[in-house]
């Protein structure tokens, strides 16, 4: 690629919590420009956060519950390409960090984040069964490596203090 071609180029940074209980996986259903999609509970990392409070923070913003990070699960990149109305073509490239962790209580009355039509359980079947829904092919990759066992600690990504002053 050349340097022209280079230029700009800046990944959306993401955030996704695995959620499992009793063999089921909590997911939403939200409205993308693409139609109704299912995803892990997931988002934008914001100025001032890490990539662990992001996603506990997204997480409480999409489901309205609690969720504590305890586990690294994988950082994934993926391109994505999207037609505006004008014709043009989007080029999206996201880098996704996706934690495992524990549940937490759900806040009562707290409205989930807009365009999040539902929260839902689905057992692993289920998620494979649904693909073509799926907004992102990271939801089945996250979902192969959480049953793979794949865990590493929190510290492995590492926030500067500057994240949080300047």
């Amino acid at each position: 690629m050349t340097q022209a071609a280079n230029q700009g180029f800046k990944p959306s940074v993401t955030v996704a919590a695995i959620i499992e209980q009793g063999g089921r996986f909590l997911l939403v259903e939200e409205h993308t420009p693409e139609g109704l999609k299912l995803n892990n509970p997931a988002g934008h990392l914001d100025p001032g956060e890490s990539p662990s409070e992001g996603c506990a923070r997204e997480t409480l913003e999409e489901t309205a519950y609690h969720f504590t990070p305890t586990h690294l699960v994988g950082i994934y990149l993926s391109r994505f390409a999207r037609t505006l109305a004008s014709g043009q073509v989007q080029d999206i490239t996201y880098l996704r960090f996706a934690f495992c962790g524990e549940l937490g209580d759900a806040v009562p009355n707290q409205p989930l984040d807009h365009g999040i039509v539902r929260t839902l359980w689905m057992t692993e079947a289920e998620i494979r069964a649904s693909a073509a829904r799926h907004r992102s092919p990271l939801l089945l990759k996250c979902l192969d490596d959480y049953l793979a066992g794949k865990r590493f600690a929190l510290d492995l990504v590492f926030t500067d203090a500057s994240i949080y002053g300047i």
